[in-house]
């Protein structure tokens, strides 16, 4: 989602670095806040867990992204954070960044403008939770997320991790992707999805 390209090298000093093992937790909701992360390596994911015990992702932060930006105005954590894979983790301290920006204004306006990014993804993934059919939901992340190519999707992540973005079951993820192929709407490859055909 963003990169740590907005931290001054005096917040950078003071950094600290954590190791996780896949499934091990970095915070909990309700923890008391301690600062934002960035993951140096592997993949960290952003849930809420509902009274039935199921995950809803809320993110999946990629290594060179940061997570946990809101930390910085809160008192605590809002959601849980684990660890999808093996990841290591760098942790900014609050009070060192919130100290910065007072010094210094063009940092805090940088960090404002990594916030504005993150409004408008959050946007884009409201619109494909209103849709309705999950054919045409992953149609839209598709056509959203293709690159330069405008055919080719890259995954940052599991199709399993992409089902809880999408607000879809793994199986009806799955299940839409093989008709969708069978259709030859899209192939399938080790980490892409190439269109065959425009998506909307």
């Amino acid at each position: 989602m963003n990169t740590i390209d907005w931290l001054p090298a005096a917040v950078r000093a003071v950094a600290t670095e954590r190791r996780l093992k896949a499934g091990q937790t970095l915070f909990r909701q309700g923890n008391r806040t301690s600062g934002l992360y960035e993951i140096v390596e592997g993949q960290v994911r952003l849930v809420r867990v509902n009274r039935a015990g199921k995950e809803a992702v809320l993110h999946v932060a990629m290594a060179g992204e940061t997570m946990a930006e809101a930390s910085l105005f809160s008192a605590s954590y809002h959601c849980d954070a684990l660890a999808s894979t093996d990841a290591v983790v760098r942790l900014y301290p609050k009070a060192a960044i919130l100290a910065e920006f007072d010094r210094n204004p063009k940092a805090a306006k940088k960090f404002a403008e990594v916030l504005a990014r993150q409004v408008m993804t959050l946007r884009t993934r409201l619109e494909q939770r209103n849709i309705r059919a999950a054919r045409d939901r992953v149609r839209h992340y598709l056509a959203v997320n293709a690159d330069a190519d405008g055919r080719t999707v890259t995954l940052s992540g599991t199709l399993k991790d992409l089902a809880g973005e999408l607000g879809l079951t793994h199986e009806a993820l799955y299940r839409t992707l093989a008709d969708m192929a069978a259709d030859g709407e899209i192939t399938r490859s080790p980490g892409a999805i190439r269109l065959l055909k425009s998506t909307l």
